[in-house]
C-alpha cells in the first residue's frame, strides 16, 4: 500500500521498512504550526522560524468547528484561509502534512467538533452512527477539494493526511475509519494516509486501519514505541506522528516546561528510529473561547489562553534555547545548514493604563440578545449558543427565611445572584452542600450567569453539553419559569456590552460578600490551588471597563492584569481571551497586527472584580513552572 502507482503518483511511500520521497530515501523532520493560533500577519514569519531550525515539514490540524461554528456554509476566509497557510508553507519550501479530523483534540474546544454537531440527540460521536457520518460527509465536501489541488501530486506541498486522530484511545469501530478513509479517496486524497495513536497494543488495536500507515504520539522512551510498531508492521517505516517536547497548562495548575537537554536527547533517538513531528515546533496562542478542557480525577480542567506549550518557538515568536539544542540535533541527522532565524519582533514598552468603568456586569448583560422563555432552564444547546455565558432569570415565590439552592448538575461555573446581590459561585457540581439563599414570602429575584469554561476536547465526555442541565432546586424543589439571554461572547462588540457608553463611578460593594462561595465536584477542590473566596470573588465590582492604549507604531506587547479576577479582554473587536488571577498565567500575548497607530481600545468583561489598571508588560510570564515529561 506504500508504494507508488502510475496514475496519481504519490510523494512519500515506503517498502522494506523505508520512507522516500519521490523515489528518494527520506526522513520527515516535521513541526507541528497550526494556523489558527497564530495571527495571519505572522504565518510566514513563524514559518520562517520552523525553517531556520531545521524542518522540512510542517502539520497542522484543521478544526472543523473553526470554520463551521453554526451550520452553514463554511469559512475559509482571513485566519480561516487554509489555502493561504498551505501556500506560505510551500514558499518556504516546507512540505505540509495535513490532519483534518474530523475530530483533532489539540486542545481545542471540543476537540474541533462543532457543538450542532454534538449536541444532535442521541448521536455517538467519532462513531458509524449516521447522525455523525452524515454532517461529516457533508464538511468533508466542503474541505477535501481544497486539499485535493494543494496535494504535491498535483504540484502542491501536501505529502500526507492523517486519518482521524488517537482514535484507538476512544473506541474500536473500524467500520468509521474506514468509511472515513474511502471518504478521503472518493474526495481526492492521493498523498499517504497514516494514522497517530499512543504506542500501546490496546490504542494501536483500536486505532489502526489495514492499508495505513500507523504511526505513534508520546514523549519518551522512542526505542521500545518503535519496537512495538514493527512488531505489528514489520514493512512500514517508524513515523512518530507527536513528539510531546513540551506540554499544555491547566488554569489554576503550574505551567509545564520540558528542559532543552531532555527534549533534545529524545528528538535524537526517535530520528536514529526514523521520522518525526515535533508537537510543537511553535504553540500560539488560544484566542477567543477556543481553548478547550479535559476531565480528570471528576474535576473538569480547562485550559489557558496560551499554547506556548513551552516549545521551541515560542508565543511570540522568540527562539528558546530549546531551538537552538534541536537545530543542532537536526542538523547532525540532516547533515546540511540551515538559514539563520528572523529577528525577535520587537515589543512596545511598558506601561501602566488606568481604567474607564463603563457599566455593572448584570446590566450589561441582560439585554445583548433576546431571551428565551421555556418552563426549565435550558443548555447552551438548546438555545443554539457554542460559547460564552447564559444569563438565566426567574422569580420564584420563596418563604421567609433561609434556604438551600441547588444544581444536580452545572457545566460550567455559575454566579448566583439573589435580588441582585451575589449569593457565591459554583463550579461544577457533583455532591455536598448547596448556596445561602434568604426568602421573603415574595418573588424572589434569581439571576445566574452560567460560563463555558471550554468544551472537553479527549475522552469519553467528549461532546458534553453546557448550561444548567438538570434544572435548580430551593430546599429540593425544581424552580420554574425561565428566562435565557444567551451571551455570545465571540460574536459581540465591546459596544454591545457598554464599552462606548459615559464613564462611571465606580459603585461601592465592600459589604457585598457572598456567604457561600463555592462547591466542588465530590469534595475536590477546583481548581486546584484557589481558594473559595479566590475563586468566588472578594468585594468588588463586576462589569465593563475600558482603557486606551496609545501608540506611535504597532509592535507586540503582553497584557497584565493586576487587581482582576477573571474575565475576557477584547483589543478594539478582537477577543484576545481569558484571564484569571487563579494562573499559572499572567500575561496574555498580544500580536502587533491587532493593534494600529494612534489610539487602541482594550475593553475588559470582569466577572469578580475590577482592578485599577492594565499593565503592558515586555515579555510573557506564564506562571510558576514544573518540568513534565509526558508518558503513555
Amino acid at each position: 500500500m506504500g508504494e507508488n502507482n502510475a496514475l496519481n503518483p504519490r510523494a512519500l511511500t515506503y517498502r522494506d521498512a523505508s520512507l522516500y520521497r519521490f523515489d528518494r530515501p527520506h526522513t520527515i523532520r516535521s513541526g507541528a504550526l497550526h494556523y489558527f493560533r497564530v495571527h495571519p500577519g505572522y504565518w510566514a514569519d513563524r514559518l520562517a522560524r520552523a525553517k531556520a531550525m531545521g524542518l522540512n515539514t510542517i502539520d497542522t490540524y484543521i478544526p472543523w468547528n473553526f470554520h463551521q461554528q453554526y451550520r452553514g456554509e463554511p469559512d475559509f476566509s482571513g485566519p480561516r484561509d487554509l489555502e493561504r497557510f498551505i501556500g506560505l508553507a510551500a514558499d518556504a519550501g516546507l512540505d505540509v502534512m495535513v490532519r483534518p479530523g474530523p475530530y483533532i483534540c489539540a486542545e481545542w474546544d471540543n476537540g474541533g467538533l462543532p457543538s450542532w454537531v454534538t449536541g444532535i440527540p442521541g448521536i455517538r460521536l467519532r462513531s458509524s452512527d449516521e447522525r455523525f457520518t452524515t454532517p461529516v460527509a457533508e464538511w468533508l465536501s466542503h474541505l477535501l477539494p481544497r486539499l485535493a489541488p494543494l496535494q504535491a501530486s498535483a504540484g502542491g506541498p501536501i505529502v500526507a493526511v492523517q486519518l482521524e486522530n488517537e482514535y484507538g484511545s476512544y473506541g474500536d469501530d473500524h467500520e468509521y475509519l474506514r468509511w472515513l478513509a474511502d471518504t478521503f479517496r472518493s474526495g481526492g486524497i492521493t498523498e499517504l494516509l497514516y494514522t497517530a495513536d499512543g504506542p500501546t497494543e490496546l490504542m494501536l488495536d483500536g486505532g489502526s486501519v489495514p492499508g495505513v500507515l500507523t504511526a505513534a504520539t508520546f514523549g519518551s522512551q522512542p526505542s521500545t514505541a518503535a519496537a512495538l510498531l514493527r512488531s505489528r508492521r514489520a514493512d512500514e517505516p517508524f513515523l512518530c506522528a507527536e513528539f510531546w517536547d513540551g506540554w499544555f497548562d491547566h488554569w489554576g495548575e503550574r505551567h509545564h516546561v520540558r528542559s532543552a537537554e531532555s527534549g533534545a536527547q529524545s528528538l535524537d533517538d526517535i530520528l536514529a528510529e526514523g521520522s518525526v513531528s515535533i508537537y510543537m515546533a511553535h504553540g500560539g496562542t488560544n484566542f477567543g473561547l477556543r481553548a478547550g478542557a479535559n476531565f480528570d480525577d471528576f474535576q473538569l480542567q480547562p485550559t489557558i489562553t496560551s499554547y506556548d506549550s513551552d516549545a521551541p518557538i515560542s508565543e511570540n515568536g522568540a527562539v528558546t534555547d530549546k531551538f537552538f539544542s534541536f537545530r543542532k540535533v537536526l542538523t547532525q541527522h540532516a547533515q546540511e545548514d540551515f538559514p539563520e532565524p528572523p529577528p525577535v519582533p520587537p515589543t512596545l514598552p511598558e506601561e501602566s493604563l488606568p481604567i474607564t468603568f463603563r457599566r455593572e456586569l448584570l446590566p450589561a448583560l441582560r439585554n445583548v440578545a433576546p431571551a428565551v422563555e421555556f418552563p426549565a432552564p435550558q443548555t447552551f444547546e438548546e438555545v443554539g449558543l457554542d460559547a460564552g455565558l447564559m444569563l438565566y432569570r426567574a422569580a420564584p415565590v420563596v418563604p421567609d427565611g433561609k434556604h438551600v439552592l441547588e444544581f444536580p448538575r452545572l457545566h460550567d461555573r455559575a454566579q448566583v445572584y439573589s435580588d441582585g446581590r451575589l449569593a457565591g459561585t459554583v463550579h461544577r457540581l457533583g455532591s455536598g452542600d448547596g448556596l445561602a439563599i434568604e426568602g421573603t414570602g415574595d418573588e424572589l429575584s434569581l439571576e445566574i450567569l452560567v460560563e463555558n469554561l471550554g468544551r472537553i476536547n479527549y475522552g469519553p465526555k467528549l461532546g458534553e453539553h453546557k448550561g444548567i442541565i438538570d434544572g435548580v432546586l430551593i430546599d429540593r424543589r425544581l424552580v420554574m419559569g425561565w428566562s435565557m439571554v444567551p451571551v455570545p461572547l465571540d460574536e459581540l462588540t465591546p459596544d454591545a456590552l457598554g464599552a462606548n457608553g459615559p464613564a462611571l463611578d465606580m459603585p461601592d460593594r465592600s459589604d457585598d460578600v457572598p456567604e457561600t462561595s463555592l462547591r466542588a465536584d465530590a469534595g475536590a477542590t477546583w481548581p486546584a490551588g484557589a481558594t473559595a473566596a479566590g475563586a468566588a470573588g472578594v468585594a468588588g465590582v463586576a462589569g465593563v471597563a475600558t482603557a486606551e492604549l496609545t501608540i506611535d507604531e504597532p509592535a507586540d506587547t503582553f497584557l497584565a492584569f493586576p487587581g482582576f479576577g477573571k474575565g475576557f479582554v477584547w483589543i478594539g473587536d478582537f477577543l484576545l481571551g481569558r484571564y484569571w488571577h487563579v494562573g499559572p498565567q499572567r500575561t496574555l500575548y498580544v500580536p502587533a497586527p491587532l493593534l494600529h497607530a494612534g489610539t487602541n481600545r482594550i475593553t475588559v468583561l470582569e466577572l469578580e472584580r475590577i482592578g485599577e489598571r492594565i499593565e503592558l508588560a515586555s515579555d510573557a510570564e506564564l506562571g510558576p513552572h514544573e518540568e513534565y515529561i509526558e508518558t503513555i
